[in-house]
């Protein structure tokens, strides 16, 4: 029995905890910085980092505590902080001209937080077994073996952490029965709440390394039940190919997600591809109807990502480079290495599936230096996608009216509002005015929010019934604020419109009808704001009525409950929203 299969060595324990506790104070004080909005939080060149590195790297040293030499840890640690510190410090360097309520930006962007995290769970295990075996590359089983055992350990720790605090409401709650909430006023503070977590998951990790035949264990039965849904994956997978000739390709690009759902599929396959082959140690252990369903899995993810990658390709053909699909695209990159490397171990001769191996291992190395050069200047995919954005726009490929310029000013970074800045003094009149306006827009709704257009364009999309009557001059004419809900057929389609007395007062309310909803504007003080909206769900003869006069207020089924100054509105119960005829009332 080696000496990481006896369990680790009686010290650890109390050090687990000691840093499972030292790790949540710290998060904790983090947080209270930027409630109170103190140092470190008012500095994010150095909240960033901490946040992005205390967050993280406490995980690599509970989980190796005892596995390495002390030392060892400790420098792949710092080396791993220091990287994770550097990303984000570049985070907040690109984007330093976004604030939030209160100040200056000091938290990480999603994309950083998902992808850092997973690219330090692939190089902490590429760099464990190697370290272990001191070797450049170790063995492919110790691979396997540490970082399964620590995803279990992972998934382990966190139910542990989940049922403590089950467990700690439940008590708060019978506790409370009896008249006592100091229970429950405990654990409502962030100070306890915190480092209790840190803290149990931290024990969690220990008390699942304590019996590693244990971990084993149920590692075995979790990776056995995954195996045998290969067979089903197969069926799907290929029934899916052999449709695709009958069908076309046309039904997945009307989904506007084909690419997300294929790499979705192809990443379960090779999930589940990997828990049937596990650490390549057949023995006799892998039955041949799984053999079988591992090799047909592994042929059929080539052309699932080959489909993924054109449907990306056409994605950003039709519409160019955005963050988003410059990260889909280096997940395509992965799956297609990936589906490669396993369809060659699958169809060339050999022991089954051998070369499964260097795949995997080349495509970890593959994935971290692919996240590392994303969040790096290496890569940007926000400088990467002004670029291109802005390139498209000056050679015509988009209008300048269909060009996203709130995307240059909220998701481009400073990189994009420079560019913004730059079409702000285009020569191009319309580029350079819809450009001025993104740039002085507060939030993403006003930069993107259409714009009124002229009285004379406004009356050509307005059909006024009944023919011959005219809407007044202060509802065609009023300059539609930010506050305020415009008419949509004042900004894109057409409507018919209708003079109609729907409230007490003697002035008439305008009735636009869009054919999907109808809505109702009144004037309040010469300004014209809307009154009220219905859905028209199942009511096509609504605008044939509205045209034939036939078209009264009527009284609501239930009035309003005046309680205590405040009014209560009463739906009738399991009453239809937008039209309905009085036989149903």
């Amino acid at each position: 029995m080696s000496e990481h299969e006896e369990g680790p060595a009686p010290w650890v324990g109390g050090a687990r905890l000691g840093l499972g506790l030292v790790w949540g104070v710290t998060l904790w004080l983090l947080h209270e910085s930027t409630e109170a909005k103190v140092w470190p939080a008012t500095e994010p060149m150095l909240f960033a980092p901490l946040l992005l590195a205390l967050a993280f790297t406490p995980f690599l040293i509970l989980a190796s505590l005892g596995e390495l030499k002390l030392r060892t840890l400790l420098i792949w640690s710092g080396a791993a902080a220091a990287v994770l510190a550097a990303l984000a410090v570049y985070d907040i360097c690109r984007d330093d001209g976004v604030t939030e309520p209160g100040g200056p930006r000091v938290f990480l962007s999603p994309p950083l937080l998902i992808c850092g995290a997973a690219a330090l769970f692939i190089a902490h295990h590429l760099f464990v077994p190697a370290a272990r075996e001191r070797r450049l590359i170790a063995a492919y089983p110790a691979y396997f073996d540490t970082a399964s055992k620590h995803a279990v350990q992972l998934a382990l720790s966190g139910l542990f952490t989940g049922a403590f605090w089950i467990l700690l409401t439940l008590g708060a709650a019978l506790f409370k029965l009896i008249g006592l909430t100091f229970l429950e006023d405990l654990i409502r503070q962030d100070w306890f709440h915190v480092p209790a977590s840190a803290t149990m998951f931290a024990a969690a990790v220990h008390l699942t390394d304590v019996n590693v035949r244990l971990i084993r264990g149920v590692r075995s039965v979790a990776l056995t039940l995954l195996s045998w849904l290969l067979p089903v994956m197969a069926v799907i997978g290929v029934g899916f190919l052999l449709a695709l000739p009958f069908t076309g390709l046309e039904p997945l690009w009307e989904t506007k997600a084909a690419a997300g759902i294929l790499l979705a599929a192809a990443a379960a396959l090779i999930v589940l591809i990997n828990a049937a082959y596990q650490d390549g140690d057949e023995e006799g252990r892998t039955p041949a109807v799984l053999k079988w369903a591992v090799r047909i899995t592994a042929v059929a993810l080539v052309p699932l990502t080959a489909i993924a990658a054109y449907a990306l390709a056409l994605r950003i053909g039709q519409h160019g480079l955005t963050p988003e699909r410059i990260i889909a695209a280096a997940l395509v990159l992965i799956g297609v290495v990936l589906a490669l490397g396993y369809a060659a171990s699958a169809l060339l001769p050999g022991r089954w599936m051998a070369r499964l191996e260097p795949t995997n291992l080349a495509c970890g190395f593959l994935a971290v230096a692919v996240f590392l050069a994303l969040f790096s200047p290496l890569a940007d995919p926000a400088r990467l996608s002004v670029a291109d954005q802005v390139g498209r726009l000056e050679r015509g490929a988009v209008k300048p009216e269909a060009f996203d310029y709130a995307f240059l000013r909220f998701d481009g970074a400073d990189g994009g509002r420079e560019a913004l800045k730059r079409l702000a003094e285009h020569r191009d009149p319309e580029i350079a005015r819809r450009a001025s306006e993104a740039l002085a827009a507060e939030n993403r709704w006003e930069a993107t929010r259409p714009k009124i257009e002229p009285r004379r364009m406004r009356e050509a999309k307005l059909t006024v019934h009944p023919q011959g009557a005219r809407l007044p001059d202060s509802f065609l004419d009023q300059p539609w604020g930010a506050d305020d809900t415009p008419p949509p057929c004042l900004t894109e389609g057409a409507c018919d419109v209708f003079q109609l007395n729907l409230d007490a007062e003697p002035a008439p309310e305008v009735v636009l009808h869009d054919g999907g909803s109808v809505a109702v504007y009144t004037a309040e003080g010469g300004v014209w704001k809307r009154l009220g909206w219905a859905p028209l769900h199942g009511c096509p003869e609504v605008l044939d009525s509205l045209k034939a006069g036939r078209a009264r207020a009527a009284e609501p089924a239930l009035r309003d409950l005046d309680v205590g100054g405040r009014k209560v509105r009463l739906q009738p119960f399991e009453q239809r929203l937008g039209c309905e005829s009085e036989s149903a009332r």
